[in-house]
């Protein structure tokens, strides 16, 4: 298995487990959504298996992959397979997941961009058997 350590950020608070399944994520949040920016940004660490449910954001998302090895998928597409360096782009409203692969932890710096929109909407977790049935 392999091992991950995020050592530019402190791993943060445990995320709510109502919105992640398969293992447990931390969330630092780096930039609060506190000021006429409008944008949060988060450092967000998977532990392997963890991924967070189907959610979509209002003013979409940036993921910026720092460490580990994650997958992140939109509704009625395939799976991709995100290592450190790796930047997605999630336009408004698109409904994802993301999170780390069975071996090996995951860690990202999610940016929340046009917070004035809303921050996310979170829907159901994705199934056990979807996730296990994603090929690398």
């Amino acid at each position: 298995m392999e091992t991950f350590n995020t050592t530019i950020f402190p791993r943060g608070e445990k995320a709510p487990s109502e919105y992640f399944s398969g293992g447990t994520a931390w969330v630092q949040i780096i930039k609060l959504n506190e000021n006429q920016l409008n944008c949060q940004i988060g450092n967000v660490t998977f532990e392997p298996g963890c991924r967070n449910n189907w959610h979509s954001h209002a003013g979409g998302q940036i993921l910026i992959v720092t460490a580990g090895t994650g997958f992140y998928q939109e509704k009625g597409k395939p799976v991709q397979v995100l290592h450190p360096g790796d930047v997605v782009t999630i336009l408004p409203e698109v409904i994802h997941w993301h999170g780390a692969v069975p071996d090996s932890g995951f860690t990202h710096i999610a940016i929340n961009p046009n917070t004035q929109n809303g921050m996310v909407e979170w829907l159901e977790p994705v199934p056990d058997e979807h996730y296990h049935n994603v090929s690398i």
